[in-house]
């Protein structure tokens, strides 16, 4: 067995390591990924696809002095484990450990945060313009995957990048195509061939050696280019990024370390745009990522020989419960259609997807497009949802204002992973969107209380002529629930009443509405008898209780999930306010003003002090009571 990781401190210990060398310690990279995200979760299938990309990069490039941008992040971990982090590295995505992307908090060889795809060129560019004005001389690198491809900005990017003509290299991360030893053979002899110097020399000459032959010359310069494009573009795939500006490496097979290696000393002696085309295969070296790959790229605990994931009997989670409703709905409204950016899956449409294709779609990683198109498919009579991450959904505002709000079409936008979502930590937290939704015009916002909820504001929402969001956590309600037969039509703008207390009231909106009520069970303890008041609209609020409550109560309470800056406390607040009402007192709790860490959302809830005991202490400090604590078992 090979000990070559346990003596590596830093990249530069990969020059005193053959070829030979260099493949027994990608071997020992990838069983230490799958030992530690076995037993704390993480991307797994990708980040076993670019090892060898990535022994490659920092055995030719020289962290941190040459900047390396991973673009989305899915892809850093063996960058992690090769620059001071490999002991480290057990602590990954836990609460105080390493996080699962690049952050540049954390390491000087994380060059640029990440977390949302696309990202990585625009920022990459940026840092080679800075590095030309300041007149320095070392390489940025990119590192992007087919899949962020499929966003906007990486076309933009790409596309200033190439008129600029900076010195830039951009890896592109292919793990969607299999090298199979037919297209693994052209492939390597047309990068063995775009490599010398000849071929580049021959491509940039041939046609005016051919314009020089007498009479029929410039005939058969033309046949010739129109002959050449032809083959190139059958060919290489690299003629799209050499329009754009880019000099085109590859493809190459990217768990070929040798050639890799060769490939990028290439890329590095030039001072142009180049795109090195890497090959890839998800989840290399382990079965049954290899085999299953979708289901290896964001996974939970699992059983390292089985692969199986390591999960008790639960109820259903939001996410699957929505996408039970949205095939139930189906078969009621013809015209509903389902819409998400490359997270059928992980949104819970996949099996509406199965049932009702020409009904769903796809967009890739472009939610902007998705909500526009989805206003589009709603002004011709369909009733489109926009099936997203909270997180995600921030790239999409302008087209949620201009596209749907401002024409009031009736699109439904599913924000799935509000709030906390745990060990993803604050790229992926859902912890702004009541906030920056609710100052929109025309927009119904509905927040559940449980699953069953989730389900009648859906039906609810289909029945409504503008536009609405569903924000609903990642997970599963701590006390389960009971689906009734047939969902209900709520009314809207008007809460619930959940438990009974005058004096005190606890105001709390979707997930924190079972934190408050078991945080009045343990008021009681106290001698208080809080009421409990199940907001389940954050826009519109029901005005007419609040306004009751804010006459009738001494102290109110709200509670979200969400930052507390104009949030749903706020909205509660306002009404207040404009009401020109002095009392009662009123307590805000929910997120502060900061990006929240990784960790389990239990234990980030309890250090916010937002789980119940927490919310209970709170209250009783606010009131002026002494709090005596939960009540015994």
């Amino acid at each position: 067995m090979t000990c070559y990781l346990k003596n590596l401190c830093s990249p530069d210990d990969l020059d005193k390591l053959d070829f030979d060398q260099l493949a027994a310690l990608a071997e020992e990279i990838r069983e230490l990924m799958i030992q530690t995200v076995s037993r704390t979760g993480g991307h797994l299938a990708s980040n076993l696809g670019v090892v060898e990309l990535t022994l490659a990069l920092h055995k030719v490039f020289d962290s941190p002095r040459d900047k390396f941008v991973f673009d989305v992040g899915h892809q850093s971990y063996a960058h992690k484990i090769l620059t001071g982090r490999r002991d480290q590295f057990e602590s990954l995505r836990t609460y105080k450990g390493i996080c699962g992307f690049p952050r540049r908090d954390e390491s000087a060889h994380d060059a640029f945060g990440a977390g949302h795809s696309s990202t990585s060129v625009s920022a990459a560019l940026g840092m080679a313009l800075a590095r030309d004005m300041r007149g320095e001389k070392h390489k940025v690198i990119a590192v992007i995957g087919d899949g962020s491809l499929t966003g906007g900005l990486a076309f933009e990017g790409l596309n200033h990048a190439g008129h600029l003509k900076r010195d830039l290299i951009v890896v592109l991360n292919d793990n969607e195509m299999s090298i199979s030893k037919n297209v693994g053979a052209v492939s390597h002899y047309l990068a063995k061939m775009r490599l010398t110097p000849t071929y580049s020399w021959a491509k940039h000459n041939i046609e005016f050696f051919l314009r020089r032959i007498p009479a029929i010359g410039d005939s058969v310069a033309n046949t010739a280019e129109r002959m050449k494009s032809s083959v190139k573009y059958l060919l290489v795939p690299g003629m799209f990024f050499e329009e754009l500006g880019f000099t085109y490496l590859g493809p190459i097979d990217g768990h070929d370390l040798p050639l890799l290696v060769e490939v990028m000393e290439k890329a590095k002696s030039l001072h142009t745009p180049v795109l090195v085309h890497v090959l890839t295969q998800k989840g290399k070296g382990y079965a049954p990522a290899e085999c299953r790959a979708d289901k290896f790229h964001g996974v939970g605990p699992f059983c390292v020989e089985s692969g199986k994931t390591i999960k008790a009997a639960q109820a259903p989670t939001y996410t699957s419960v929505f996408g039970d409703a949205m095939i139930e709905m189906a078969e009621k409204v013809p015209q509903l259609v389902g819409i998400t950016a490359a997270m059928s899956d992980g949104t819970g449409l996949d099996r509406f997807a199965a049932k009702y294709p020409d009904r769903f779609f796809d967009v890739g990683i472009a939610e902007q497009h998705a909500v526009t198109m989805a206003a589009g498919l709603a002004s011709q009579g369909k009733r489109p949802v926009v099936a997203v991450y909270s997180t995600f959904s921030q790239r999409a505002y302008d087209s949620l204002i201009h596209d749907v709000c401002l024409q009031n079409l009736p699109v439904i936008i599913a924000l799935d992973r509000a709030g906390l979502v745990g060990e993803d930590g604050p790229t992926h937290h859902g912890t702004f969107d009541l906030a920056f939704c609710r100052i929109i015009p025309n927009l119904t916002i509905m927040t559940p209380k449980d699953e069953a909820e989730l389900r009648d504001m859906l039906f609810t929402a289909l029945q409504l002529d503008g536009p609405v969001v569903l924000r609903y956590p990642r997970g599963r309600s701590d006390d389960g629930f009971t689906m009734p037969e047939q969902p209900n039509r709520l009314p809207v703008g008007k809460a619930e009443r959940l438990a009974p207390g005058d004096e005190v009231v606890l105001l709390a909106a979707g997930t924190m509405v079972q934190s408050a009520l078991k945080a009045a069970e343990m008021l009681k303890q106290s001698g208080v008898q809080a009421g409990v008041i199940n907001a389940r609209f954050v826009k519109p609020l029901d005005t007419e209780l609040i306004l009751e409550l804010a006459k009738t109560a001494r102290y109110l309470v709200t509670l979200e999930e969400n930052c507390l800056m104009g949030g749903f406390g706020s909205a509660v607040w306002e009404t207040i306010n404009a009401a020109g009402l002095t009392g009662p007192k009123l307590l805000r709790l929910g997120l502060p003003d900061c990006f929240v860490e990784q960790g389990t959302r239990a234990e980030l809830l309890e250090c916010l002090r937002l789980d119940p005991p927490g919310i209970a202490e709170q209250v009783a400090a606010f009131i002026g009571v002494e709090y005596h604590g939960p009540a015994e078992a």
